[in-house]
């Protein structure tokens, strides 16, 4: 039996360090920024890091591939648990009811933003102890694994949460694309959406509605001032005491959902553009890394997932903020101020470091527990 102190040896050893190397200048950016805009939600921010910090070396340490044969399925379905408590013991906030408070304590959770990292665990342990054929799954292990997606988005929509619904949508059939699906299925699909896309329009919500309307025709408020911070940043940007749209507070939530504007008030196209191209290095070192180990079918789903994340929540802010996407409550991860996203991204980031750590270690036995003896021992 191998010790503990050569588990930990083995995790640093085989840790992919350009991946966490990454996004330090998205950190280092997004705080001066945030620092500039509020230094109050600047401390808050540095305790949300050291929060994430220490959620993602707990989630790192943890043996997943010894425990993911149980923990999995436990998880996925205490979180829908918590999503259909929702509509029961919920608080509501802003017309909106998503949220639990944790009783004595007063802090309120969010279920949807941890089931995106069930979703995705769900996603890779079914795929794990299923591979696809060389042609991809066919129809039927195609509806399987599109239920474990389906329940949360219908039970996240109805809050309604149709921007996280979303997300966790495109998230979960970018894993599968990722993983391989017979073509016919995707056209199939893609024919359906489109035939049925007025009702489905149909069946949207007033305010979300006025949000598609307002996109199509006349910018909101919050896009007319994001327009005017980014348009007056022109090349280079402005000082810090020339950013006027932020400073005085003519941009709507600043430090959240509309900070690429204030990035683009600051430091002009170069630095919305620098911004960007990080994010597109990032994306592509994880689709790189799930194209890497395309064997193992627990890296390639959690590598792929973070992948489309990241992607569907930088491309939904930046396009919103330009007016080119209706206004939805999507924050640009990894660089907005908050709390619960951030965390969530560090649990799955240490997850799939764990994962990588241990690529070598075989986990088949009868019952498909896992097994943290290495292949190379006799």
């Amino acid at each position: 039996m191998e010790s503990w102190f050569d588990f930990d040896k083995r995790i640093f050893k085989h840790f992919s360090y350009l991946l966490m190397l990454q996004l330090i200048p998205l950190f280092i950016i997004s705080s001066y920024l945030i620092n500039e805009i509020n230094p109050h939600l600047f401390t808050k921010q540095m305790v949300y890091y050291v929060i994430a910090g220490m959620a993602f070396f707990v989630s790192a340490f943890i043996p997943w591939r010894h425990i993911i044969w149980w923990f999995v399925p436990i998880f996925y379905i205490g979180n829908l648990g918590l999503l259909m408590a929702v509509e029961v013991i919920g608080k509501t906030i802003l017309g909106a009811r998503r949220w639990i408070e944790i009783p004595g304590v007063g802090v309120t959770i969010q279920p949807s933003e941890f089931i995106k990292v069930s979703v995705i665990m769900m996603l890779g342990y079914l795929v794990s102890i299923n591979p696809p054929s060389e042609k991809g799954y066919g129809l039927f292990n195609f509806i399987k694994l599109s239920i474990v997606i389906i329940i949360p988005f219908l039970l996240i929509a109805k809050e309604p949460d149709l921007g996280t619904a979303l997300v966790l949508l495109i998230t979960g059939y970018g894993i599968l694309f990722v993983i391989g699906i017979n073509w016919k299925i995707w056209t199939a699909i893609i024919i359906v959406l489109g035939l049925f896309a007025p009702v489905l329009y149909g069946q949207l919500k007033p305010y979300q509605k006025k949000r598609v309307s307002d996109f199509m025709g006349k910018p909101s408020y919050h896009v007319r001032q994001a327009l005017i911070a980014i348009g007056s940043g022109g090349l280079e940007g402005q000082s810090k005491e020339n950013a006027t749209q932020t400073q005085l507070k003519f941009l709507p939530v600043s430090s959240t959902d509309f900070i690429f504007a204030y990035l683009g008030e600051r430091f002009g196209f170069k630095g919305m553009i620098t911004v960007i191209v990080l994010y597109m290095l990032l994306i592509f070192n994880l689709l790189y890394i799930s194209a890497k180990y395309a064997s193992d079918y627990l890296i390639k789903a959690f590598a792929s997932g973070l992948a489309f994340l990241i992607f569907v929540y930088m491309g939904v802010n930046i396009y919103m903020v330009i007016g080119l996407a209706p206004v939805v409550g999507l924050p640009l991860p990894l660089f907005s101020h908050g709390g619960t996203s951030f965390i969530i991204f560090a649990v799955i980031f240490g997850i799939l470091q764990n994962l990588i750590a241990f690529k070598d270690y075989s986990r088949y036995n009868t019952d498909s527990k896992v097994s943290m003896i290495s292949k190379d021992l006799p």
